[in-house]
């Protein structure tokens, strides 16, 4: 990779968009999985998960650290669902070996349609911001969302942030605007328990990943500032067309092996 040839490049705009998304909503991974794998089909998957993981992690990071200088960060329910999703990780990414992803791809299509439902009937869902527990009730009902997040996004992955969105308006009052701003720092937790198996184990382009996070930060900034000059109607229009794009996907995927 020692030119910046059109293919490098589109790899390098892929970045950036995703990390607008991601900023926004998540799902930047739809952008910059693919773009990966079309750009470099014969590396090994790994290696392309751990160098979009690179990549994500800094973008994710810098999103946190904007959203928490303009929004009220809810810490006490934020860490515990972290430190849980960090932990749980783990157990998704054993239970590939043992549970075929085929088998729970149609169960996240259905969860997916019942979260765009439920959002569009409920017209002032997510709207205001209305921290719905305190106390112990907080800290358990965080340790479980992060544990069943963590779970998920290390066996199976796309969508986690659209699911930690909507799981934080529904389960603990937060507008669009917190819920967003709480699961980037649930999805730096979970990118960063994947790099301590993708890095240690050398399935990183490391250069690529340098050029690629450069983007995705690049893409967090003018996603946050979106978000934050537009407010929580904004994002959950974004949250919106971001799972019918999920769905839409899911679908197919569900019925290609049919066709």
């Amino acid at each position: 990779m020692d030119t910046l040839t059109p293919a490098l490049v589109a790899l390098v705009f892929a970045a950036f968009f995703a990390g607008a998304i991601d900023a926004v909503v998540g799902g930047g991974g739809l952008i910059q999985i693919p773009a990966l794998f079309a750009v470099h089909p014969g590396e090994s998957a790994a290696t392309l998960f751990g160098t979009n993981k690179c990549a994500s992690i800094v973008g994710t990071a810098n999103a946190t650290w904007r959203y928490a200088r303009r929004v009220v960060m809810p810490w006490r329910t934020i860490l515990p669902a972290a430190l849980a999703a960090f932990a749980f990780s783990y157990a998704g990414a054993a239970a590939v070996a043992w549970l075929p992803k085929d088998a729970v791809r149609p169960l996240i299509l259905v969860l997916l349609v019942l979260a765009a439902v439920y959002t569009l009937k409920k017209k002032e869902f997510g709207e205001l911001h209305r921290p719905a527990h305190s106390g112990r009730r907080e800290l358990l009902y965080a340790l479980i969302l992060g544990g069943v997040i963590g779970f998920y996004d290390g066996f199976f992955g796309p969508g986690t942030g659209s699911f930690l969105i909507f799981l934080f308006v529904r389960f603990f009052g937060f507008d669009f605007l917190h819920a967003s701003a709480s699961a980037k720092v649930v999805n730096v937790a979970t990118n960063l328990a994947a790099l301590l198996y993708f890095v240690p184990n050398g399935y990183v382009l490391p250069l690529l990943a340098v050029m690629m996070a450069a983007a995705n930060v690049a893409g967090s900034q003018a996603g946050t500032w979106l978000a934050l000059r537009h407010g929580s109607r904004f994002v959950r229009r974004v949250f919106l067309v971001l799972v019918a794009v999920l769905i839409v996907k899911f679908a197919w995927d569900t019925v290609r092996p049919f066709v």
